[in-house]
């Protein structure tokens, strides 16, 4: 359940019309408080409700930790608001006020209110504020009781266009994260693939979806669903191609962007033990999730680029047509490959994935998107998703995207040393180590992934840790976080 952005006036009269007035405060570098909005809110609201805010403050003893929030009652004639929210936006960075939204959010989830928010001035810092705002707010839940309703956010902006750009990511950040709370009794490879057309239907985007004896060729994919014969998987190829082009200008740069789709994981036949493992493994399609989700914003913001995003999407299950440790497959575009550990089947899917993308759509970019490695969440935890590429210029600039959306990534090495660990004695290699010793299995994964993206601009991304969290707080709920969505939007903008 995602709550909706507005922006509203920078004007007393546009605050006191809402049910909650949120402000923030920030350290002035010698103990002391001030507060923060913009133009002159501060002096109008403590007129208008006969107030000190900064006295108010005192009271709480505040320390000024990012997202410190206290609520202060209110009551004025003419006025619908009956409480001020005060929040600690810390250093006044961009991610400070990514957090200090959250904050406010958290306290009106599920509650039907409208909050005006005048927490930030400066333009990225509105933007990142009001897309924060919902991604703490959102819900999710099939309970038969619904919360009483969602909050409606009024962000101090006279530039509604800013707005509504951020209402745009918002919402694909919410139907990344609906994608991936889906239980997986009604999530799977089919389902995926009418979501992508529901998701698509009257909008400019087009969708094909293979499956059966049309993915023949695809052996990686073929290989991991056909475990799960009914209904089996999918290959789902979503196409976004700007309104309105100049047909004088140069060609478009064109994107791929390939999503793992594996909407439940047991491991297969290598079976994923204890069973606790298992739980989280609704997630395993975050990719998938993101591409499309990404799919759509791109629809409403109409960068100049084409994008086709690719969704692999299997259901790794056991029963008697599952692979085995030891088979042979053939992916997409004939490489032959041993298959070590069915637990490793993501890498599979992707690769066919990266295959057909590298021989039949002929790509500037192509960057892939995996829930792929345990490994990835033991090196960065689940703040940042491990990036691997060749090229260093795209790697500064997803560096950058990632700090300016929130959706952060740290490069990590493709170590040339270890591949020999990926060689077969009966294939043209393995898809896990077999050899070495090197134990850097996100590195591994990066290496194979890599052999089937030809020689194109490539980067990947391994967000096992990040796209999925543990606990509900800050800007993410616990389960799927709909990390991608914001970093991919934001690149392909600038594109």
């Amino acid at each position: 359940m995602s709550s909706t952005l507005a922006s509203a006036p920078v004007k007393i009269s546009a605050a006191t019309s809402a049910d909650v007035i949120a402000l923030a405060y920030a350290n002035d570098g010698q103990d002391a408080f001030v507060l923060k909005s913009p133009g002159n809110l501060i002096k109008d609201i403590e007129k208008h409700f006969e107030i000190n805010l900064l006295d108010e403050l005192s009271f709480f003893s505040p320390k000024g930790k990012v997202g410190e929030i206290f609520e202060i009652p209110v009551s004025a004639k003419n006025s619908q608001t009956d409480r001020i929210y005060l929040t600690a936006i810390g250093d006044g960075a961009t991610s400070s006020h990514r957090l200090a939204a959250a904050a406010v959010a958290r306290k009106v989830r599920g509650k039907a209110v409208s909050v005006y928010t005048a927490c930030a001035i400066n333009k990225d810092d509105i933007k990142a504020h009001a897309i924060s705002l919902t991604m703490g707010a959102y819900q999710w839940s099939l309970k038969s009781e619904r919360p009483a309703g969602i909050p409606e956010f009024l962000v101090a902006c006279d530039d509604k266009e800013l707005i509504d750009a951020a209402q745009i990511v918002s919402k694909a950040i919410a139907r990344a994260r609906d994608l991936v709370h889906t239980p997986s009794n009604i999530k799977n490879p089919e389902w995926m693939a009418s979501k992508a057309q529901e998701f698509a239907k009257s909008t400019g985007l087009k969708v094909k979806v293979l499956a059966g004896k049309e993915l023949k060729e695809f052996g990686g994919l073929s290989a991991v669903g056909n475990s799960s014969p009914k209904p089996g998987p999918r290959f789902i190829e979503v196409t976004y191609t700007p309104k309105k082009m100049n047909k004088s200008a140069p060609a478009l740069a064109h994107v791929v962007l390939v999503g793992k789709g594996i909407t439940f994981d047991t491991g297969g036949v290598s079976l994923k033990r204890p069973y606790d493992l298992m739980i989280g493994m609704k997630s395993d399609m975050a990719g998938a999730a993101a591409v499309l989700a990404t799919l759509t914003a791109l629809e409403e913001l109409q960068p100049l680029v084409r994008v086709t995003a690719l969704m692999m999407c299997a259901e790794n299950a056991i029963s008697a047509s599952a692979q085995r440790p030891s088979d042979v497959i053939q992916q997409y575009g004939g490489t032959t490959v041993e298959v070590i550990d069915t637990d490793a089947e993501g890498r599979l899917v992707l690769a066919d994935g990266l295959a057909y993308a590298d021989i039949n759509l002929d790509p500037d970019y192509l960057v892939d998107i995996a829930t792929l490695t345990g490994s990835a969440t033991l090196s960065l935890g689940r703040q940042f998703a491990a990036m691997y590429t060749r090229d260093d210029a795209l790697a500064d600039v997803f560096i950058k995207a990632g700090t300016d959306s929130g959706d952060r990534v740290w490069r990590m090495p493709l170590v040339d040393d270890y591949k020999d660990a990926l060689q077969s004695e009966i294939a043209d290699l393995t898809h896990t180590a077999v050899k070495g010793g090197y134990s850097a299995g996100s590195v591994m994964a990066a290496l194979f992934l890599e052999r089937f993206s030809g020689n194109r601009r490539w980067l990947h991304l391994d967000i096992a840790g990040s796209g999925r969290s543990e606990v509900d707080a800050g800007e993410n709920p616990k389960g799927g976080t709909g990390f991608g969505v914001r970093l991919l939007t934001q690149w392909i903008m600038t594109l």
